[in-house]
């Protein structure tokens, strides 16, 4: 074979090992749009994990809130009635404090029974109201708290500190600690002032 009779070799023979510019274009498109469509799930997942948490706090405040509601509504519901019922503890009060005390030991017979039956009724009543949450608010000797009892007047009496309670004209509850109903109460006038003290509806 001669010279002329040989065929001259190809450009992509010389270099069949290496990749055209085509081809690294192309890999390097799909690298991109690989890397495109990673960020685009990315900030979907992102998406829908701040959704779902925004949505679970949401439900775990709407339980708290309903659960809040319920328990109060266990302690305060019976408020309305409550008030009520505390009339009937006044009436019965004010039936044995009509009743002078030399008259209440000498009573004998049927005067005895009803006078004993009075007497249970109001304890019985008020150990009810108790087991419930109403609680009478212990006046009588304490400084005189706003958020506790309503002043109706002022005794002096510069041997009490100024600002006592001194005469409690109706007693006074709290249901589940807040004031179901203030004490009406005569407070001192006149002495050393008294020296502030825990309210009952702040130690419950």
């Amino acid at each position: 074979m001669t010279e002329d009779n040989r065929k001259p070799a190809d450009a992509s023979d010389e270099v069949a090992g290496t990749p055209s510019e085509e081809t690294v274009g192309s890999t390097e498109n799909g690298e991109d749009g690989f890397a495109a469509e990673r960020e685009r799930y990315e900030a979907e997942i992102a998406a829908l994990k701040d959704k779902f948490l925004r949505a679970f706090a949401e439900a775990d405040n709407v339980r708290r809130r309903a659960e809040r509601e319920v328990a109060d509504a266990k302690v305060y519901g019976i408020t309305g009635f409550a008030r009520d019922v505390l009339s009937l503890s006044d009436d019965f009060e004010r039936a044995l404090g009509a009743i002078e005390p030399d008259a209440r030991t000498s009573a004998e017979g049927t005067l005895k029974t009803l006078l004993d039956g009075i007497e249970l009724t109001a304890r019985s009543l008020n150990q009810t109201l108790a087991k419930h949450g109403v609680v009478r608010i212990e006046a009588e000797g304490s400084r005189f708290d706003p958020n506790l009892h309503q002043a109706i007047f002022e005794v002096p009496n510069a041997e009490v500190p100024s600002g006592t309670v001194v005469q409690v004209i109706q007693p006074g509850y709290t249901i589940g600690g807040r004031v179901l109903r203030p004490a009406m109460v005569g407070v001192s006038k006149g002495g050393p002032k008294a020296a502030p003290a825990e309210t009952q509806s702040s130690q419950n």
